[in-house]
C-alpha cells in the first residue's frame, strides 16, 4: 500500500555539525577580522577595499543585511554577510572552501552571497552608477577629450564573456565564439574606468550589435531617450554641430551616435588616423574590465551558479568597482599601473553602416586631419599599422 510506504526523507543526523560549532571560537570572520582591521594593507589585500570605503559600504548596506535572533539560534550578523561575500568575490573560492574558511553551511554561504549581492545591486546602484543627465555625457566628454583627446566622446562601449558552468538543457545558447559557455556583460565606461551603462545576462553566443539592438540601451539610443547634449561644433572647427558619439570596435554597427573604424581595405592616412584616434578612447572600456577581473576574481574561472544567480554576482560587481574607483581611488594605482591595452586595428568585421552614420564618421575623419584637431603624434602612431 501507498500510505504504508515508510518516508524516504532524509533524517539531519544532527542539528549542527561540531567543526560548524566552533565558528565563533576558530571561524576566520570571529579570529581574523578584528586583527586585519588594524593592517589596512592586509584588510585591502583581504577585502579589495580599504577600511574606511569598507565602514561606508557597510552603512549603506546594514538596514539591508540585518535579521533578527531567534529562540532556535543568533543570526549571521550584516558584517559578517559582507565579509564573506566579499571574500567569494575577490578569490572566486566555491562555497565548499569558504565552507572551511568560515564555518558556515554551504548553503547558507549560497544564500548570503546571492541575498547579498542582490541588496548591492538594489541599494548601491542608485549612488554609484546612476541614470545620466545631460550634465553628466558633457561630464564625460570632457574626460574624453582631455585624457583621450577625442571630442563629444560620451563613452567607450564593449562587451566581456563572463565564463558560466554550462545550465542544464541549454543547448548552444550560452556557448560562444571563444568556445566556453558565457554570459555576457556589456558596458558603456568613462575615461576614468568607470561603468556609466551596462546591460548583463545575454546569451554567449549572441553578437555585440545584437545584444546592443535587443538591450534597454540600445532602445534608448535609438529612441533619443538617452537625455543626450544637444550636437555642438567640435573644439577650435568652424564646422557644422557634431553629434556627441559612443566609441566601439567592429562589431557594433555604425550610426550617428556610434563610431566604429574604418574597415581595414583602402585604408588612407585619414582613415589610419581616425582608427587610432578612435581606439585611443575606446581602450578605456578594455582597461576598466581588466581593473574589474583584477579586483574582483571570481571573473578569473568559470562561475559555479545557474545564470540568474551568475547575473547577480556579476551586477554586484560592477557597482562595487565603481564604488571603490569613487571612494579609493589612491588604492587603484597599483592595478591600474598593470593594466595595458595596445592600440591595434582589427577590422576583420565589416557591416553595411547607414548613410548618417558614414556622414558623421566623416565629420570626426576631417575634423582628426585638420590642424585644429590633429595631434602632433599620430602621423609617427600610424606608421605601425600599415
Amino acid at each position: 500500500m501507498v500510505d504504508e510506504e515508510p518516508e524516504r526523507r532524509r533524517r539531519r543526523r544532527q542539528w549542527i555539525h561540531p567543526i560548524v560549532a566552533q565558528r565563533y571560537r576558530k571561524g576566520q570572520f570571529h579570529s581574523l577580522y578584528k586583527d586585519l582591521r588594524q593592517d589596512p594593507f592586509k584588510f585591502r589585500s583581504y577585502c579589495r577595499m580599504s577600511v574606511e570605503a569598507f565602514d561606508n559600504l557597510l552603512s549603506l548596506l546594514h538596514p539591508h543585511l540585518t535579521f533578527m535572533d531567534t529562540c532556535m539560534r543568533r543570526s549571521i550578523s550584516a558584517e559578517q554577510r559582507l565579509i564573506v561575500t566579499l571574500r567569494f568575490l575577490a578569490t572566486g573560492n566555491s562555497f565548499a572552501s569558504l565552507h572551511f574558511e568560515f564555518l558556515l553551511g554551504i548553503s547558507t554561504i549560497s544564500g548570503i552571497v546571492c541575498h547579498t549581492c542582490k541588496v548591492i545591486w538594489q541599494h548601491l546602484r542608485e549612488a554609484v552608477m546612476p541614470t545620466p543627465k545631460a550634465e553628466d555625457w558633457l561630464r564625460i566628454a570632457e574626460g574624453f577629450y582631455q585624457s583621450a583627446q577625442f571630442p563629444n566622446c560620451i563613452g567607450a562601449l564593449d562587451g566581456k564573456h563572463i565564463r558560466v558552468k554550462k545550465p542544464p538543457h541549454s543547448g548552444s545558447r550560452y556557448f560562444n565564439y571563444k568556445q566556453y559557455f558565457s554570459v555576457v556583460l556589456m558596458a558603456l565606461a568613462d575615461s576614468n574606468y568607470r561603468f556609466v551603462i551596462v546591460d548583463i545576462g545575454a546569451y554567449g553566443s549572441s553578437s555585440d550589435s545584437r545584444i546592443f539592438s535587443a538591450s534597454r540601451m540600445g532602445d534608448r539610443l535609438r529612441d533619443n531617450q538617452l537625455a543626450l547634449p544637444e550636437p555642438r561644433r567640435l573644439p577650435g572647427s568652424a564646422g557644422p554641430p557634431a553629434p556627441f558619439v559612443i566609441v566601439a570596435d567592429e562589431g557594433f554597427a555604425l550610426s550617428p551616435h556610434m563610431m566604429r573604424p574604418f574597415p581595414r581595405r583602402d585604408l588612407d592616412n585619414r582613415k589610419r588616423i581616425f582608427n587610432y584616434r578612435l581606439t585611443r578612447a575606446r581602450r578605456y572600456v578594455e582597461c576598466a574590465f581588466g581593473i574589474l577581473s583584477t579586483r574582483w576574481r571570481v571573473f578569473l574561472s568559470s562561475i559555479q551558479m545557474n545564470p540568474d544567480n551568475a547575473t547577480l554576482v556579476i551586477q554586484a560587481c560592477v557597482l562595487l568597482h565603481n564604488f571603490t574607483r569613487i571612494n579609493d581611488a589612491s588604492s587603484d594605482a597599483d592595478i591600474d599601473q598593470n593594466i595595458t591595452s595596445s592600440v591595434i586595428f582589427d577590422q576583420s568585421r565589416t557591416g553595411r553602416p547607414g548613410t548618417a552614420g558614414l556622414a558623421v564618421r566623416d565629420v570626426y575623419a576631417d575634423y582628426f586631419c585638420s590642424p585644429e584637431g590633429a595631434l602632433s603624434w599620430q602621423m609617427e602612431a600610424i606608421r605601425g599599422s600599415r
